[in-house]
Parts: C-alpha cells; structure tokens; sequence
C-alpha cells in the first residue's frame, strides 16, 4: 500500500499529494520534503485535537446546534455499534433533549484527555481514541466528576477535517440527575 501525504507548495512543487516513499527516499537530512511531510502529519493532528476541544467547548455552552454543525456529516454510535444520532439534526435533538439546561449552561465541563490519533495510509482519514471525563456542579450537587469514559472517533479530510463518527463508551458514572434526562446504562 503507498502512503501519500498533503505536501504543502514550496520551492520544490505544488501543492497536492506526494507519494510517502517518494517523499522519504529522496529526502537528505533537513529536506525541505521531509519537513512538508512532518507538517502535514502535524497538522492533521492539530486539526483532530482541535475537533475534539471544540465539541467539549459547544458541550459545555448549552450551543446543540453548534454541536448539530460540528457532527452535520457524522454519526454517533454506542459501544455496540448501534446509531445514537446522525447528521445536524440528529445530534442537535439528541443533546438538546437529553441535557438538563440551568440558565441556558449545563454547568459542565467536559475534558478530553489522553488521545492517540492514527492517521490512515492515504492521510485522508484518521482515528482517535481518547478518555474523558465530566464535571458538574449545580444548585444541590458539588463540583464533582459525573461520568467517565472513551470515545473512540473517525475523521476525514474533505477540503478540511471533519467528524465522521463518534463512539462512546461509558467506563464509569456518577450522579448524572442533574446532568441527563435519561439512564445512560439502559
């Protein structure tokens, strides 16, 4: 399988696609090719980490239909694979029905944490696996860790990187009756 990379355009080309071994095989210590391609695997790291800060930041403002628009071309799957919401719509019911609101917040704060990202051979698609954990505090619940678990995501690079689906796990649960409208463990 050949691995192509985005290089960006420079003094050696355009930009576009460059072959992964074409770039390693003729690349010197200090290349300018090599560089494009650490940038370009940078990047797309940048990008996914800053997707998944995003969805906490739209979490923890109440915005559903921020989150609606960040997951518009995405599913979200439980642990066993079956469909928990697709597409703007989908996600933006989903949390605008489920999440208790106390003067337009949730009072949450939700933290990303330990992620791994894996780019695909191609560079078009990437996955990653990272833990999470909620806080809370309202009127009757103190500041506290409320749930904890994984997310297990897909990425595409189309024009510029996207969700493409989110999976969550849920490891361990606290007090969620001030948080959610429903069980998460039914």
């Amino acid at each position: 399988m050949t691995l192509k990379v985005p290089v960006v355009a420079g003094d050696e080309g355009e930009a576009g696609w460059s072959d992964m071994a074409t770039i390693l095989g003729s690349a010197s210590p200090g290349s300018r090719s090599r560089f494009r391609y650490r940038a370009a695997v940078s990047d797309a790291h940048e990008a996914v980490r800053n997707l998944l800060g995003r969805y906490c930041e739209l979490m923890d403002a109440g915005d559903f239909a921020g989150l609606g628009a960040l997951f518009a071309q995405a599913r979200m799957v439980e642990e066993h694979g079956h469909l928990v919401a697709e597409g703007a719509e989908g996600v933006e019911q989903l949390y605008a029905g489920g999440t208790r609101m106390y003067d337009g917040s949730p009072r949450t704060r939700h933290v990303t944490a330990n992620t791994i990202i894996e780019l695909d051979d191609d560079g078009s698609a990437a996955t990653a696996r990272s833990s999470y954990v909620v806080f809370q505090a309202v009127e009757g619940l103190v500041l506290q860790p409320i749930i904890a678990g994984r997310y297990r995501d897909r990425f595409v690079l189309d024009g510029a990187w996207r969700f493409a689906e989110r999976c969550f796990y849920v490891d361990q649960v606290g007090d969620l009756s001030h948080h959610l409208t429903y069980d998460v463990r039914t």
